[in-house]
């Protein structure tokens, strides 16, 4: 669960651990690339479910699991209205989130990108240079 259960006083190694753990719990719950996707459609405003499963494509087959997941670690919330169910994020800091983990991404491949580059410039043979001839 992705509480912070601070219940009396604890050691500085007791709350590490518990920050540790927490942090893990949270990168488990987006592990999946569909509750990564349904929290990116979430970031503009809160959607049903079958919006949300037309939005996802072939994806959408398991949106309500991956819903039940992000909604047992705590990153939304649901209402129901009448027989529809509507998804929210729970923190707005979850956008804040994404957006680093998207700039982790985008700083990654421009270093492979750099890096491929390096190794084409390294395969490409360089001929011998050619000396002038001497006494013609």
């Amino acid at each position: 669960m992705l509480a912070w259960p601070l219940r009396g006083k604890l050691n500085l190694e007791d709350q590490l651990a518990q920050l540790q753990s927490f942090k893990a719990d949270l990168f488990k719950a987006l592990s999946h690339p569909t509750r990564i996707r349904i929290l990116e459609l979430l970031r503009e405003g809160e959607k049903g479910v079958t919006q949300l499963q037309f939005e996802l494509g072939p994806e959408g087959s398991t949106v309500s699991q991956q819903l039940a997941i992000l909604r047992m670690k705590n990153l939304v919330d649901a209402r129901r209205a009448g027989n529809a169910i509507y998804y929210r994020l729970k923190d707005p800091q979850i956008k804040d989130l994404l957006d680093v983990s998207r700039r982790i991404f985008e700083a990654h491949v421009v270093r492979l990108q750099s890096l491929s580059e390096e190794d084409v410039a390294s395969m490409t043979p360089t001929l011998p240079k050619r000396t002038a001839a001497v006494g013609n």
